[in-house]
């Protein structure tokens, strides 16, 4: 006899459920946490507030924790890992919020109820904190625990048209099945590197998670964008302004776009290159990964070139649920920057998914019943 649907899960660091949202129909969700209340009003929004706490989750405490969950999620804030911010690691004061929920598991595990299950999705920054030591830390305290540990980096952009690599730990208790260990496409070599640091003791636990390879995506950056005259475009000297910034490379994307003669969707950032601002375009049918209107980088701009004209505008909170995978039906924050704050802040919805249909549900459709286990 296997475990067979719903399967139960905690969903930490919720922000507006989108890892529910990816997990889909045959997971109910027995609790969630998140210490944004602008985020929490949102999770409320599309899937009620019965199963969620608003506050620290270094404040709770396992009696906050209903039954016994087959599944922990945990997508914890990635400010210290992010390549592009100070790299404070697990010390951080942000992703050092993991350790919060670390010790509800660890308590969990005391009282006999720890999930069968843990995910960890971060940016690909977590594999490389410190020299590495953030990770091998992680993995230790999965594997003091009774954790087998294997580790994916799944790129939106095998589902999405959007670039938005991740990193995703999946931990299980007790040795799988043998055919769910074998070759992914999501084994980088960021992975493999990772792995090659650890000492040899956590080595030894060690899981190559088995996937196939996702089908290729069907719609690109153009079919995600508002009607063009629904959008609020640039004036034509705010868009001369943009361009401006561009150097000579980004210039020559321009051209060839426009050589097309055809409606050429693209997005652009504006960054600081060696103390210049500068603009930089990509007309690959990807945006580049979605960020927080407060995240270090500029709000992203969609840029429509049709022959000789050219038309810019900032992206909007919709068009960035879409990038995410969010459905038309999810409600979003009615502020163009609330809404991209949640959604950049997110997982990416259709990742989640082909995670739960690859390695998470077959895990649990092996293991042994959660009534018999208890």
């Amino acid at each position: 006899m296997s475990r067979q649907p719903p399967f139960a899960f905690y969903e930490f660091f919720a922000g507006g459920g989108m890892a529910r949202a990816g997990l889909g129909a045959d997971w109910a969700c027995a609790f969630a946490n998140d210490f944004d209340a602008a985020k929490a009003a949102a999770y409320r929004q599309n899937w009620g507030g019965d199963d969620l706490a608003v506050g620290d989750v270094g404040a709770l405490t396992a009696a906050d924790l209903p039954g016994r969950a087959d599944l922990a999620w945990a997508s914890s804030p990635c400010q210290d890992f992010s390549l592009a911010g100070g790299r404070a690691g697990l010390g951080g004061g942000k992703s050092s919020a993991f350790w919060g929920f670390w010790r509800l598991m660890e308590a969990l595990d005391g009282q006999g109820r720890a999930p069968h299950l843990i995910v960890i999705e971060n940016v690909v920054g977590l594999l490389t904190s410190h020299g590495g030591a953030d990770f091998t830390a992680l993995v230790a305290a999965l594997a003091g625990r009774g954790y087998r540990v294997g580790a994916l980096e799944i790129d939106a952009a095998a589902f999405l048209p959007q670039s938005r690599p991740r990193v995703f730990v999946v931990a299980a208790l007790g040795a799988p099945a043998a055919d769910r260990v074998g070759v992914s496409p999501f084994h980088t070599r960021a992975v493999r590197e990772a792995f090659e640091r650890l000492p040899a003791a956590l080595k030894a636990g060690w899981v190559w998670w088995r996937t196939g390879t996702p089908a290729r995506p069907n719609r690109d950056l153009a079919a995600v964008l508002d009607d063009d005259a629904a959008a609020d475009w640039h004036s034509p000297d705010q868009t001369e302004r943009l361009l401006s910034l561009m150097n000579e490379a980004h210039r020559g994307k321009l051209a060839a776009a426009a050589a097309r003669g055809e409606r050429v969707a693209g997005a652009l950032f504006r960054r600081t290159r060696g103390g210049v601002q500068r603009a930089e375009v990509r007309f690959d049918g990807l945006a580049g990964c979605l960020r927080t209107p407060r995240g270090g980088s500029s709000r992203q701009t969609v840029v429509v070139v049709e022959g000789d004209r050219v038309r810019t505008r900032l992206l909007s909170g919709r068009e960035g649920a879409r990038m995410m995978g969010l459905p038309e039906t999810y409600r979003l924050p009615a502020r163009t920057t609330a809404a991209l704050q949640l959604v950049g802040d997110g997982v990416a919805v259709p990742a989640v998914r082909f995670l739960a249909e690859q390695v998470l549900e077959p895990l649990l459709r092996d293991a042994v019943p959660a009534a018999a286990a208890e």
